[in-house]
């Protein structure tokens, strides 16, 4: 009898999986990569959604409580419903400053780092810009880091969490180089953005913003403020449109300013061609260069 318990317990801590929730699905996809199934995957936003405001609700509270690993994309983007979740979780593994607790925005370079911060200044990030996900480059980097503490919590499954990283990563770099050829023809274009959500890509291929629709991060544009964004953006070619915001605003001021509306996906799932991390880049890549 004790032999049968022994191998009963052994078969179930063979068989059990890596219990891991992420904010976001494109964080989610890179979990797939890397573990495929030895990992139990709970992903709380949609990638429709605002990720400025996703909805809390007990669903995530549940999957959080019984998570060996939370993985955030960081720099305060889910500040306005992460907190909740995470307290009411009541787990102290994915707590931040844990093993179980992976901030993706510390093993990257934040760019447009404030030197103060205010309500006057809208929804702004302290820790600079938290869209670091949109420049491809980021993405191996970021698959390593969430590899490795994977292996940290999981050792049983580190060899095979490391051949997939190698698997994900020689897929990516191949198509990294198509990408990189794509949009280098770009370069030095003017563009217009409804939200500050696309600079890394920007500045990865040398595109040129003149500026936002929104005066401020999370603040509407008035009349009068479009009105004067279309005198001081001349010459722009593209301007560029996330799935969540309004698209009224960015088609009159496309209209005035004789340029393309381009509305581009932020996330898997965010429009229904983007299935993985591979068809979102894909996907920006053919609305830019349509």
């Amino acid at each position: 009898m004790k032999a049968l318990i022994f191998i009963l317990l052994l078969l179930s801590f063979s068989f059990a999986q890596l219990k891991v929730v992420v904010t976001y699905p494109w964080i989610g996809e890179l979990v797939r990569e890397i573990g495929k199934d030895k990992v139990n995957l709970h992903v709380i936003a949609k990638g429709t959604e605002d990720p400025h405001f996703v909805v809390p609700k007990p669903s995530h509270i549940a999957k959080m409580r019984n998570a060996d690993l939370l993985i955030i994309q960081g720099a305060s983007l889910e500040i306005g419903f992460l907190p909740p979740l995470l307290q009411q979780s009541n787990n102290p593994r994915i707590q931040p400053g844990r093993q179980g607790f992976l901030d993706l925005s510390q093993f990257v370079e934040l760019i447009e780092k404030p030197q103060r911060v205010s309500r006057e200044m809208g929804d702004v990030h302290p820790e600079g810009n938290p869209h670091y996900n949109l420049d491809p480059h980021n993405i191996p980097v970021l698959a390593k880091a969430i590899a490795e503490r994977m292996c940290q919590l999981d050792l049983s499954n580190c060899s095979l969490y490391k051949t997939n990283l190698e698997d994900f990563l020689q897929r990516f770099k191949n198509k990294l180089k198509e990408w990189d050829e794509s949009l280098e023809k770009l370069k030095g274009i003017k563009v217009v953005q409804y939200h500050k959500l696309y600079d890394y890509l920007l500045q990865r291929y040398g595109l040129v913003s003149l500026g936002t629709i929104e005066p401020l991060p999370g603040i509407p544009p008035t009349a009068k403020y479009v009105e004067e964004l279309i005198k001081k953006a001349q010459g722009v070619r593209f301007v560029l449109q996330d799935v969540y915001h309004e698209k009224r605003t960015s088609q009159y001021v496309a209209q005035r300013l004789g340029a393309k509306l381009v509305v581009l996906p932020h996330d898997v799932g965010a429009v229904s061609e983007v299935k993985d991390l591979f068809s979102l880049f894909d996907e920006i890549v053919q609305r830019l260069n349509q």
